[in-house]
């Protein structure tokens, strides 16, 4: 598809090809890579490249189904913070991580779909949202951590 023929889709079509673009492209930091790798921690911070992913599996499923689903992350079996959704367990392999990650997409896609993006959920603590609203932060939360897997990977295959 052109970039003129992007710019003719709806909006809903360009927001949902955006996330998934960014979906794909924060996976893909971690092809090629050991598991010793993807864990591997460069900066002061919990943040490595298989945490990071963890992370942004944790963030959509606290917009879309805490968010727009109204289920509580406690019920939803999510850790409280966003700190804690960066760090890993033993058992945090990139197979488990990456297997979970598609699944909240897939979950996500499907709370979703037949929404309007003018539907107003309120799921979340800080009150009511669009789902336009939901859409475009979800974006952005992915397109920053999109750019920190981007670094981390390069320091990675530096070493």
């Amino acid at each position: 598809m052109s970039s003129f023929e992007v710019l003719l889709e709806p909006e809903r079509s360009q927001l949902e090809a955006f996330i998934e673009d960014y979906r794909s492209a924060i996976e893909r930091t971690l092809d090629g890579l050991t598991e010793e790798q993807a864990r591997r921690r460069l900066v002061t911070s919990a943040t490595t490249l298989l945490g990071l992913l963890k992370h942004v599996t944790w963030m959509q499923r606290v917009w879309f189904e805490q968010c727009v689903g109204g289920t509580s992350r406690r019920e939803l079996g999510l850790v409280a913070s966003v700190d804690e959704s960066f760090l890993l367990a033993d058992d945090d392999t990139v197979a488990a991580v990456t297997a979970a990650h598609r699944q909240a997409c897939k979950t996500a896609r499907a709370m979703v779909a037949g929404m309007s993006l003018d539907t107003v959920v309120t799921g979340h603590d800080a009150g009511p949202r669009t789902l336009r609203w939901v859409f475009l932060q979800v974006l952005r939360e992915l397109a920053h951590h999109c750019g920190h897997a981007d670094i981390l990977r390069e320091q990675v295959l530096a070493d």
